[in-house]
């Protein structure tokens, strides 16, 4: 990309994006263009960054093992379902991601744990997401069953209006009581470590040269 069409689209991506500065957005369209290279010499023509390409860099740059979830913050970046992560869907992913308040972070983890998108997250969903993200450990006793029972706790704790489901606002109010539980059912952003370690890598300016 040359420098005329690099300085027009992180003008027009600083302006709609709260989280970062310009120059931390032109780093990350930097970065995005880098990754989507690396697919292009191994497919040809691509429309933005893929599913495993996307995954992979979940992975790798902050330690994300869980396939499902991986998967539902893909969801979560890609808003035009066309299974691609374009640039502008990427910075403004990552503004959420890393940097986002309390009530975006919120929303966004509700609706990656929001399995089928039908504004509750149901026994099911929270069974099928615990059970992934949890260890498999070996034991005498059935697994499933020690699920179930965490779930029945994770109801008793979240379900305020006691309708065996979570709705938003039970969620919103149970993560205002207890911040923790804002990643109840998995971790879906990225640990405080590996986020300061992605942001200090990438964004470093070559033009400031600070004395030790």
């Amino acid at each position: 990309m040359n420098r005329k069409k690099l300085q027009k689209l992180t003008d027009t991506l600083t302006k709609n994006c709260k989280h970062f500065n310009k120059f931390e957005v032109k780093c990350l369209i930097k970065l995005y263009y880098n990754l989507v290279g690396d697919i292009i010499e191994r497919q040809g023509v691509v429309n933005g960054l893929d599913r495993n390409a996307f995954r992979n860099f979940l992975h790798v740059t902050f330690g994300m093992t869980d396939d499902m979830i991986m998967d539902r913050v893909f969801r979560g970046f890609d808003k035009d379902n066309d299974g691609c992560v374009s640039v502008s869907e990427w910075v403004y992913g990552l503004s959420l991601f890393l940097r986002g308040t309390l009530e975006e972070k919120m929303k966004y983890c509700f609706e990656v744990f929001d399995l089928n998108g039908d504004g509750f997250i149901s026994k099911e969903e929270m069974f099928h997401m615990l059970k992934n993200s949890l260890l498999k450990q070996p034991s005498e006793e059935d697994p499933d069953e020690g699920i179930k029972d965490l779930v029945e706790i994770t109801l008793k704790k979240m379900d305020h209006d006691h309708d065996g489901k979570l709705s938003f606002s039970d969620y919103e109010q149970a993560v205002r009581e207890e911040t923790l539980l804002l990643e109840a059912f998995g971790p879906c952003l990225p640990d405080p470590k590996s986020q300061m370690e992605f942001e200090v890598h990438i964004f470093k300016d070559p033009n400031e040269y600070i004395d030790m």
